[in-house]
């Protein structure tokens, strides 16, 4: 089945939710970046993470950037997402494999680490300066971190669960999640219920692990209260790079580095760090680059 994201409100309009099995898009992270186990199950949650953020707060050709970087073996993970449902993102390292957790699950916050930052960077059209909010990592499961960005930086009151189930030969079997936000007016007594409906949840990978739908998740959550499903929208992994963006960014470096690839490698490979794709630029193109900027120059 395809991946997709449902957005819904609850308990009379009191909350805003949404729920993606984004099983596909993690798996072809995966094989992209070729990651292991650990690295995986982080680079996983933050993708949801990133596309549960940007669907639910951006609007129009918006676009988020999520960075995590702790003091775990990862390093810093990078993702981009926009409203649309397309995300992309990378791991610093890759090959990270760790022993299970005390659980006997995969230790994302032994990947991650418990000391470090989370930052989410907003991309407006139109506006020339993107809004950066910050937070310190308060458990490396990010889960719970982007939970704490969120009424931290955006003073909104919400929960989201992240999770990703690895199989023996590194594939993703399952991936998903999904984030609850109150809206104005909600009670007291219904966020308590919701509360204690998400500690008895059990994890979202368990839950698609039995064939369960993000529909059918929401449901769990919001039990018998009134469950309204507004929009179905389909997710992937995308990555909007071309030669283009690659040759704009290759025209602001020094004439001298130009200069410097044609002498040494008579031209140029740059690589996406999100995609993998591979753009060649020969010895004339990057002439062409130079000549460019010393007719600018004069």
């Amino acid at each position: 089945m395809s991946d997709y994201l449902v957005k819904s409100t609850a308990a009379n309009g009191m909350f805003r939710a949404y729920a993606v099995d984004a099983t596909n898009l993690v798996n072809e992270a995966h094989r992209i970046h070729d990651t292991w186990s650990a690295a995986t199950a982080a680079l996983g949650r933050s993708l949801v993470g990133t596309l549960l953020l940007s669907t639910s707060g951006l609007q129009g050709q918006g676009r988020l950037t999520a960075k995590i970087q702790g003091n775990g073996p990862v390093e810093y993970i990078v993702c981009d997402g926009d409203a649309a449902g397309n995300v992309r993102g990378y791991v610093k390292n890759p090959h990270v494999n760790l022993p299970l957790n005390a659980k006997g699950k995969i230790d994302v916050k032994g990947a991650v680490g418990t000391e470090g930052v989370l930052s989410i960077t907003k991309f407006t059209p139109g506006d020339k300066t993107p809004y950066t909010g910050e937070v310190n990592l308060v458990s490396g499961e990010l889960g719970e971190d982007f939970t704490y960005y969120l009424a931290q930086s955006e003073q909104i009151p919400s929960a989201m669960g992240l999770s990703v189930f690895v199989n023996p030969d590194e594939t993703v079997e399952v991936a998903g999640g999904f984030l609850v936000q109150a809206l104005p007016g909600a009670s007291d007594e219904a966020l308590t219920k919701l509360e204690a409906a998400i500690k008895d949840l059990p994890l979202v990978s368990d839950l698609l692990r039995e064939g369960k739908t993000p529909e059918d998740i929401l449901k769990l959550i919001f039990k018998d209260d009134e469950l309204k499903v507004h929009e179905t929208l389909p997710v992937q992994f995308k990555c909007d790079c071309s030669k283009e963006r690659f040759t704009n960014a290759m025209a602001t470096l020094k004439p001298a580095d130009l200069q410097e690839m044609i002498d040494k490698d008579n031209g140029a490979e740059a690589v996406c760090q999100f995609c993998g794709k591979r753009y060649q630029f020969s010895a004339a193109e990057l002439r062409g680059m130079i000549k460019y900027q010393q007719m600018n120059k004069d």
